[in-house]
């Protein structure tokens, strides 16, 4: 198989990829990790298609844009294998240099008449040699346009968020956002300090000739550099370490949970957080994992299993609804890590701002308050619950909690500093801890830390 084939096979797995991702409403993560198992790509395609993917998807608010100058219909209507065969060919043609710009036409050109005939080859054709021509004749310095829609273009995000941004956070950090949100997410690993310390796993992990350093901010992460299998590296199946991003760590050191203590993770799939707060209490005590979905609690217990952890007991509950028997007992401290929109975590889940909209907003919000509302009858007097998100919308945080304390009047608002390591004590706004992409270099997480006076 020659260079120009190998190419043409990856843009085709990533073009599908992508196709499923707007039709399944599906993770990239997952379809590419599927992918990857599935096929004997050598590491450089490996690497090639992870790079199409996620950059296709962080930029294709750009890319759309110019596509849409170059077509006489609306994208929408194009076919939806040759939408995305054109959206990664336009991400190559602007974002990478390894292939000719006429290479890459070729190529997927070549793939559009293999898979959908000569009538949409030569429309495939016909709208890139037009994209390409825009391209070598634009000598125009960068718009300082401000404007909502130009914003939306350049930054890639849909023009709903880059409103609600400008409204919540202002030009400057909402842009200073936005880009953040481009760039590549590190993967971070959280050592199972029940079976070693960090600095144990940084020198297994480099005695492998992984690149691995501590996070600055959680003193329990390490960021690796990796785009291999997180199975394969070592100390994964005896249970070293979880995958955990270095801001999601902190929210377990804000709970504060101390070993014999009852604790409810109250919306736990995947597990990292009650995995997390169950080595903090060194494994002693009682963590009641909580989640509405079979399979969520199937990933639960597979984590749980391979890190070797006994204290954490699972149990599919709707924590909109009342808690029967056993797990309706008082709890000292409970967790709530609410569904969001998940607009914190776009680094690593870029395909999520093109998925949601601004009617998701409310609608999750409600959730939020109705599951937030019924936990806290199970609270002990002069408990803790801790409220988080991985997204940055103030309805789903901030006024969320805000109105909560209003209608409970026996719960107070404790500043969240205080619970942290130094490093991370900066990560506030008034008494929410708040993780910022652009400042923190993390992504978006929200937590609000409440205790029950009476």
């Amino acid at each position: 198989m020659n260079a120009s084939s190998e190419v043409k096979t990856v843009r085709q797995l990533a073009s599908e990829i992508l196709f499923k991702v707007d039709r399944q409403k599906a993770y990239a993560d997952i379809l590419l990790d599927g992918t990857l198992k599935a096929t004997t790509l050598s590491e450089r395609d490996r690497a090639l298609l992870t790079e199409l993917t996620y950059g296709t998807l962080r930029w294709r608010g750009n890319i759309d844009a110019r596509l849409r100058q170059n077509l006489r219909r609306p994208l929408a209507d194009t076919e939806g294998f040759v939408r995305n065969l054109l959206r990664v060919t336009v991400y190559q043609l602007f974002f990478l240099d390894k292939i000719p710009d006429y290479a890459a036409v070729n190529e997927a050109v070549e793939l559009a008449k293999s898979h959908r005939g000569s009538k949409t080859a030569g429309f495939v054709n016909g709208v890139l040699r037009n994209v390409l021509r825009r391209k070598n004749g634009d000598t125009q310095a960068p718009s300082a346009d401000n404007s909502i829609p130009t914003l939306a273009a350049e930054l890639s995000h849909p023009e709903w968020l880059v409103q609600r941004w400008l409204a919540e956070f202002g030009l400057s950090e909402a842009t200073a956002l936005m880009r953040a949100n481009n760039e590549r997410a590190p993967l971070v690993l959280r050592a199972n300090r029940v079976k070693c310390n960090r600095d144990q796993l940084l020198t297994r992990l480099r005695d492998h000739g992984i690149a691995a350093t501590p996070t600055p901010l959680s003193p329990q992460g390490i960021a690796i550099e990796s785009s291999g299998n997180v199975e394969k590296l070592p100390g994964f199946a005896e249970g070293l370490f979880q995958v955990q991003g270095e801001s999601s760590q902190l929210v377990a050191f804000l709970l504060a949970p101390s070993a014999g203590e009852r604790i409810l993770d109250a919306c736990a799939a995947p597990g990292g957080k009650a995995t997390h707060i169950a080595e903090l209490m060194d494994d002693s005590g009682t963590v009641v994992a909580l989640d509405n979905s079979s399979r969520g609690l199937d990933r639960i217990r597979d984590n749980i299993t391979r890190l070797n952890l006994r204290s954490i007991q699972i149990a599919r509950a709707d924590a909109t609804q009342e808690l029967s028997g056993d797990l309706g007992a008082p709890y000292d401290r409970i967790l709530v890590d609410a569904p969001c929109s998940g607009l914190g975590t776009l680094r690593s889940h870029p395909e999520i701002k093109w998925q949601r909209q601004e009617r998701d907003i409310r609608r999750l919000s409600e959730l939020q308050a109705m599951i937030l509302n019924r936990v806290a009858a199970y609270l002990k007097p002069g408990g803790v619950l801790v409220y988080s998100t991985c997204t940055l919308t103030h309805d789903e945080n901030q006024r969320l909690v805000e109105a909560f304390l209003l209608a409970h009047q026996e719960f107070e608002l404790e500043d969240a500093p205080r619970y942290l390591a130094a490093s991370a004590q900066a990560m506030v706004r008034g008494h929410f801890f708040q993780a910022l992409p652009q400042r923190d270099h993390t992504d978006g997480f929200f937590a609000a830390r409440l205790r029950k006076v009476r």
